[in-house]
């Protein structure tokens, strides 16, 4: 529930924000009239992304066993990819988001109606359909759906709730801090996300060493107790994972983290050549 709940609250914040500049540039420039728009755009792209996941859901079903185990390896993988994509951005463009969306709708506003409505579902789109593949990719290895489904649907809300609170000014946190510790444990979440990519692939005959055990720590994680559940539903961790999965976990986890927690730098920018006086 936790990983589902962190990547409903994660995501379901960038769209709210998304959302929220743009009824504030409309509100504050007493453009109110222009609101139905964004509002078509925003419920189009809800609309595709739980379309886009029960696509996702309706495919897995109807496939054979190595073809599930293929198409889950796809899904993970592409869901990996797509994760640490969103992450390095949000922690690039964090601070310049809002002036961005501000000057793409005033643009949208120029060009007349109908670019309003693509500028808000192109803007909220992408946000609900990371959501959609990281929630199906990310509840491969449950055993129910209902307790993931419950843990994003609490993050969305949540979400929203911060979002609306910003919005009117009731909330003050600190988006840079916020959007830093949710994206260290995601970097967590997408590494057991690529490895279970990896026990996919195995599974389908594709890469070898499914019955390589790299350790056993069943003993320590059992898998019916509280902590082993908690454990293995957040990072999906194994008890008893392959040579080729925890390999994959480290090759991911290990680089990426170092990465995200290397300070940025900040180049100085270059001086303008100097000009030549003229009498």
């Amino acid at each position: 529930m936790f990983a589902s709940f962190l990547i409903g609250l994660r995501e379901g914040l960038e769209a709210t924000l998304v959302v929220s500049v743009l009824v504030a540039f409309l509100v504050k420039g007493d453009r109110r009239d222009r609101l139905p728009l964004v509002w078509t755009g925003v419920l189009a792209a809800v609309a595709l992304s739980v379309g886009f996941g029960a696509l996702l859901t309706f495919t897995a079903a109807h496939l054979d066993h190595r073809q599930q185990e293929l198409f889950d390896a796809i899904t993970s993988l592409l869901a990996t990819v797509f994760v640490t994509a969103m992450i390095f951005w949000m922690r690039r463009a964090a601070r310049s988001l809002s002036g961005e969306l501000r000057a793409r709708l005033g643009d949208a506003l120029r060009l007349g109606p109908f670019a309003v409505v693509v500028m808000a579902f192109l803007a909220v789109a992408r946000e609900g359909l990371e959501t959609a593949l990281l929630f199906f990719a990310s509840v491969q290895g449950a055993t129910t759906t209902a307790t993931p489904l419950i843990g994003i649907s609490l993050g969305l809300l949540t979400s929203v709730v911060i979002g609306w609170g910003l919005y009117r000014s009731a909330l003050r946190i600190n988006l840079t801090t916020f959007f830093h510790w949710t994206g260290l444990l995601l970097i967590l979440v997408a590494a057991g996300i690529f490895k279970y990519g990896v026990h996919d692939l195995q599974e389908a005959d594709l890469l070898p060493g499914l019955s390589t055990q790299a350790f056993d720590i069943s003993a320590i994680l059992p898998a019916d107790s509280w902590w082993g559940a908690l454990i293995a539903g957040m990072f999906n961790i194994t008890p008893q994972p392959t040579v080729l999965e925890t390999v994959a976990w480290v090759a991911y986890a290990v680089p990426t983290l170092i990465l995200f927690l290397r300070p940025p730098s900040n180049r100085p920018a270059p001086a303008a050549p100097a000009t030549a006086e003229t009498s």
